[in-house]
């Protein structure tokens, strides 16, 4: 006989778990023009190359340089600029993280550095 308590929590277990089981990954982009200081950005997208030409197509609207900078999935990315053209860009689990980071390889080529843009793929 099967028991009818155990089989509620079962499948009360296994909806509460579906969602994460079924969470899709999500993408974001950030791309840079070192020439004019240029940027574009996204989140959200199902793949990287959808989420890096979203940022590039951005970016490019403005510049013909523009690079990815940073791409990243289910987390943060950001942008520094400083001076005499230098740049760093960096990810993390959140927005502090990935500012860090950036800020961090920007100082390695140049100073005076500070966020231009951050983005989260997500909810973050």
């Amino acid at each position: 006989m099967r028991n009818p308590s155990l089989i509620v929590a079962v499948a009360m277990a296994f909806t509460m778990l579906a969602p994460t089981l079924a969470a899709a990954d999500s993408y974001g982009a950030i791309a840079y023009s070192p020439a004019t200081r240029a940027d574009g950005w996204s989140h959200s997208y199902a793949t990287r190359a959808e989420a890096e030409r979203r940022a590039l197509r951005e970016c490019s609207s403005r510049a013909r340089d523009c690079r990815v900078a940073i791409w990243f999935k289910n987390a943060c990315g950001a942008l520094a600029v400083g001076q005499n053209g230098g740049w760093g860009s960096g990810w993390g689990n959140d927005r502090r993280r990935a500012e860090l980071e950036a800020i961090g390889v920007c100082n390695q080529y140049t100073g005076g550095c500070s966020i231009v843009r951050w983005a989260c793929s997500g909810a973050r």
